[in-house]
């Protein structure tokens, strides 16, 4: 017979508190959206409250706490330390009555004059890729908890279009950001609806999956098309041989003519490799969103500075209604009701305090994180030449700042800076970097300007090979390769020179 007893097993295990859950939501937020998440809050919490906290203020201006036994301090975002948000840290869940004059995470007053408007500077950017799916979400069969995971996975596509996470690291990486737990199973069921979205291809895990999705999908429409079976056959069975141009080995396997192999070609020429792009063009210039700034950087006394755009983020405090409501309660006799009723009341102060805490730390880390980029990046925000800019890797701000590589990538991630030279996403001063011939240390936004350059001035009679371009960058000293070239060359959506030929 087989005894049964207790074991105990020590084992580490990673758990989000409330606190580095919401940072994390709010970091990945835009000002625009945070706007808007503001106001969700406020109507579903009654204990947070917009605008200034009066009740925190004498008639003398002074703050309670030199007269409230009760006032608890600022748990001191000033000590001097860079601290992640995304780290462990002690939270005060009583904490929940908020006596500044003026909250701390509008950080913007630290940096520009009192009198000073702060100016929104909206662009019209291109239609949202994510949004049209979030969309399209509607029309499926998923329920509630499925449409949240839903649009979680779609902040995982990338700028091409691709979801290139798997289905285990999906489940994992929801679990650790979100605290949702989700079986393989089902993780797989809702990705793989989100790839029958429009535009087709999208959400694919490769270009092999992207490209026969499409066809898939033509051939719907034409059921009888040998062209398009063909091509499907020949990207599902012999995709690495068409990559390296094998085709005299595929036809031969195939046994098709010179003829239908062209006409398969020609089908799989018309494809998009990259899904995303389907969403630009005039079916959806109706589409356009306003985008406003995250930060601006102004110069005051010779100086650049980093002011934090909280326009239209509404200064916020906890009810002191709320908060009398409770000690009113504490006073009464204990029957179920009054515990039912106070523990109401306390839950609610203190998703209030929480939500306010996680807007601070997130202006926070977002001033630390772009103070720390203009730093690097001083000479081009300076003259706005792209020569200017320095080599710049996550890895780089993480060092400067303290905060952990993950943290600095959901920063940069959907934010915008206003320059004197225009607006631009902060992923665009991250770049990697090599040595030219002088021994300098250059960004890949140097060399792509140059190669830029040099096919806008070429012969497009004649126009110059990848490999011309490899002589010509290292005559103005960048010594790169070949397929380095091919690289920025695809990174900036120029056709290889066949394609740019002109008669």
């Amino acid at each position: 017979m087989q005894s049964i007893g207790l074991q105990q097993n020590l084992a580490q295990t990673t758990k989000l508190t409330p606190t580095q859950i919401q940072v994390i939501r709010m970091l990945e937020l835009p000002s625009i959206e945070l706007s808007q998440r503001i106001n969700e809050e406020l109507q579903e919490n009654p204990a947070l409250e917009e605008g200034r906290d009066e009740a925190a203020v004498n008639e003398h201006g002074d703050t309670l706490d030199e007269f409230d036994d009760n006032y608890m301090p600022d748990d001191g975002y000033d000590d001097g330390r860079q601290r992640d948000p995304l780290q462990n840290e002690d939270f005060n869940y009583e904490q929940y009555v908020s006596d500044d004059e003026t909250p701390s995470y509008m950080l913007h007053q630290q940096y520009s004059p009192a009198d000073e408007d702060r100016r929104e500077v909206p662009i019209i950017g291109g239609s949202s890729l994510i949004e049209e799916l979030k969309a399209q979400i509607y029309l499926t069969n998923m329920t509630k908890p499925q449409r949240h995971i839903a649009k979680w996975v779609l902040g995982n596509i990338d700028d091409d279009g691709y979801l290139r996470r798997t289905t285990e690291q999906l489940v994992d990486d929801l679990m650790f950001q979100e605290q949702i737990p989700v079986t393989d199973e089902e993780m797989a069921s809702i990705v793989q609806q989100i790839k029958q979205f429009d535009p087709p291809g999208i959400a694919s895990f490769d270009l092999q999956e992207c490209l026969i999705k499409q066809l898939e999908v033509k051939l719907e429409d034409d059921p009888d098309s040998a062209p398009i079976q063909m091509a499907i056959e020949v990207l599902s069975h012999y995709f690495e041989h068409f990559s390296k141009h094998h085709f005299d080995y595929i036809k031969q396997r195939l046994k098709c003519t010179d003829e239908q192999f062209q006409d398969a070609v020609q089908e799989i020429m018309r494809l998009n490799q990259k899904p995303a792009n389907a969403m630009t063009g005039s079916v959806y210039d109706t589409h356009k969103e306003t985008i406003i700034p995250d930060f601006s950087i102004e110069e005051r006394d010779n100086e650049l500075y980093v002011v934090l755009n909280t326009g239209d983020i509404p200064e916020l405090h906890v009810s002191r209604e709320y908060s009398n409501m409770l000690e009113e309660y504490n006073r009464l006799p204990k029957t179920k009701d009054t515990r039912q009723a106070k523990a109401f009341i306390k839950q609610k102060l203190s998703d209030a305090q929480l939500f306010i805490d996680a807007i601070k730390q997130r202006n926070e880390t977002l001033m630390k994180t772009m103070s720390a980029i203009l730093q690097m990046q001083y000479d081009f925000f300076l003259d706005g030449e792209t020569t200017s800019l320095k080599p710049m890797v996550l890895q780089d701000i993480a060092d400067r700042t303290g905060y952990d590589v993950s943290t600095i990538s959901r920063v940069s991630n959907s934010k915008y800076v206003e320059t004197r030279y225009g607006i631009y996403p902060l992923k665009y001063f991250f770049s990697e970097g090599m040595t030219n011939a002088e021994g300098d240390e250059i960004s890949t936004h140097e060399i792509k300007k140059i190669l830029q350059e040099l096919i806008d001035k070429e012969d497009k009679h004649n126009p110059l090979t990848d490999e011309q371009l490899v002589e010509e960058l290292s005559r103005h000293g960048y010594p790169i390769a070949r397929r380095t070239v091919a690289k920025y060359r695809d990174l900036l959506n120029i056709p290889v020179a066949r394609l740019r030929k002109t008669v």
